[in-house]
C-alpha cells in the first residue's frame, strides 16, 4: 500500500532566488509560502508568510541554494511560527523546471536516471536550469528518502503537430541540435485549462479554448480538444507577444542588420532582445512594468499609448489565428498578473475582437481584479474570462498524481 501524500513543499529555484509553498493536499489547502531574495549575492533575505499571516522578512546567510533551502526548512518547521513539527511531514516535494525539451512530456520522478538527463538538457536553458536541477540536489540531501518530482515548463505544450512545433529550416538543425518549438508557462495554461473545463461544464476533452497567460512575460495557446496545437513561445521564451523586456515576433533579418550595426556578439544581442525590449524598450519604464505603463498612458504618453496597443494588437491577432485552428474557442481565458489585474490590457485585446463578435462589458472589466469573472458582455458569441491561475498548486497536484502512478 503507497503511503498517502498529505504534504507537499513546492520549490521555484531560479539564479539568485527561491520561492517556495507548502500544501496540505487534503483540501488543497496551502500551510507558508515565501521566497529567499540575493541567494549568493551580500544582504540574502528569507521571507516566511503563514497562511492569512503577515510577511516576516529576516536576513539570512545564503551563499547558495542549499543553505537557502535550508533556512526555509527551518523556518516552516519553526517552533514558534512554523506550520510543521518535523521535516517527516513532508512527502513529497515538487519542482518548476524550465525545459523539459522532448525528453519530458510529462512531469517525472526526478531520480538519479532523470536527473541526469535534466543536465543534458541544460543547453536550452543556460541560465534557468541549473538552479532548478540544484534545488532538486539540494532536496535530495536536506529530505533523504522524500520522493522529489520535476514539473516541465513545457510539457503541457508537446501535443503540438509537427506543422506547429516545427521551424521552416533544415531538418538537421531539428534532428542534431532539437531546434523546434517548445512553448513555456505550461503549467499555468494547463491550470486554467483545467478550471475553464470546470467552469463551462464540459469533459476536458471537449474543450477548445485559447489561453492567454500575460504578466512580464506573455504567451497563448490555442487548446482543442483539451490539449495544446499551438502556442506563441518557441524555442525559447522570447518568442510571440510584446513582453515586458521582451521584443516577441521580429523578423530575423532586423536582428542581423541589428548585430552588424552595432557589432554586437550573440551574447549582447540576446540580451538586448530579452532584456532591453519589449514595454521597457518602447516606453521607458523599468522593467517594463505594465501598471507603470497605463500611468504614464492615462498622463497622454504617446509612447506608452502605442505599446499598449502594440500589446493589444499583437495578442488579438493571436485569438483571432488561434479560434480558427480550433474550430471555434468556447471561451477565451485570460490569466497571470495583465490578464487577471490590468482593466487597460485586457480592454486592449478585447475591443480588436469585434469580428469574432465579441464586445467588452466595460463596468465588469474595470472592477475585475484577480478573481474570476466574465468581462464580456452577455451577448457575445465567445466569453470572455478571467482565471486566476496557480501554478504552485498545479505543479503541487502533478506531484501527487506522478508519485500515484
Amino acid at each position: 500500500m503507497k503511503k498517502e501524500i498529505r504534504k507537499v513543499l513546492v520549490v521555484n529555484a531560479g539564479s539568485s532566488s527561491l520561492k517556495y509553498m507548502l500544501f496540505d493536499m487534503k483540501g488543497e489547502q496551502m500551510l507558508c509560502k515565501g521566497l529567499v531574495e540575493r541567494i549568493g549575492i551580500p544582504g540574502s533575505r528569507l521571507v516566511y508568510q503563514k497562511a492569512g499571516g503577515e510577511k516576516m522578512p529576516k536576513e539570512i546567510k545564503a551563499p547558495n541554494h542549499a543553505e537557502a533551502l535550508k533556512a526555509v526548512v527551518a523556518a516552516v518547521s519553526d517552533p514558534v511560527n512554523g506550520v510543521i513539527k518535523s521535516l517527516k511531514e513532508i512527502d513529497a516535494i515538487g519542482h518548476r523546471i524550465l525545459h523539459g525539451a522532448e525528453v519530458f512530456k510529462d512531469s517525472a520522478v526526478m531520480d538519479a536516471k532523470n536527473l541526469a538527463k535534466c543536465e543534458k538538457l541544460v543547453k536550452f536553458g543556460p541560465l534557468h536550469m541549473p538552479p532548478n536541477l540544484g534545488g532538486v540536489k539540494a532536496c535530495r540531501k536536506i529530505f533523504p528518502g522524500v520522493p522529489n518530482v520535476g514539473v516541465f515548463d513545457t510539457a503541457f505544450h508537446q501535443t503540438m503537430p509537427d506543422c506547429a512545433a516545427l521551424y521552416a529550416i533544415a531538418p538537421e538543425f531539428y534532428r542534431k541540435m532539437g531546434i523546434r518549438k517548445y512553448g513555456f508557462h505550461g503549467t499555468s495554461h494547463k491550470f486554467v485549462t483545467l478550471a475553464a473545463a470546470k467552469w463551462l461544464k464540459k469533459p476536458l476533452k471537449k474543450v477548445n479554448l485559447v489561453t492567454c497567460h500575460l504578466g512580464n512575460g506573455s504567451s497563448m495557446a490555442a487548446v482543442k480538444n483539451g490539449e495544446v496545437i499551438d502556442t506563441t513561445m518557441g524555442l525559447t521564451p522570447l518568442a510571440g507577444l510584446v513582453m515586458g523586456t521582451r521584443c516577441g515576433d521580429i523578423d530575423a533579418a532586423a536582428v542581423l542588420a541589428i548585430m552588424k550595426e552595432k557589432k554586437l556578439s550573440p551574447d549582447e544581442m540576446d540580451t538586448l532582445l530579452n532584456k532591453k525590449s519589449g514595454f521597457q524598450a518602447l516606453t521607458g519604464c523599468e522593467g517594463g512594468d505594465c501598471r507603470d505603463m497605463c500611468a504614464k498612458a492615462d498622463k497622454g504618453d504617446i509612447a506608452s499609448i502605442t505599446a499598449l496597443e502594440m500589446f493589444g494588437h499583437r495578442c488579438a491577432l493571436y485569438v483571432g489565428g488561434y479560434n480558427t485552428l480550433i474550430g471555434g474557442a468556447d471561451a477565451i481565458v485570460m490569466t497571470g498578473g495583465i490578464g487577471e489585474n490590468s482593466s487597460e490590457g485586457r480592454a486592449q485585446i478585447v475591443k480588436r475582437l469585434g469580428a469574432l463578435g465579441i464586445k467588452l462589458d466595460k463596468a465588469a472589466n474595470a472592477r475585475l481584479h484577480g478573481t474570476l469573472g466574465v468581462i464580456s458582455t452577455k451577448d457575445s458569441k465567445i466569453p470572455v474570462v478571467v482565471i486566476p491561475t496557480n501554478e504552485e498548486l498545479m505543479i503541487a497536484r502533478d506531484t501527487v498524481r506522478v508519485l500515484k502512478g
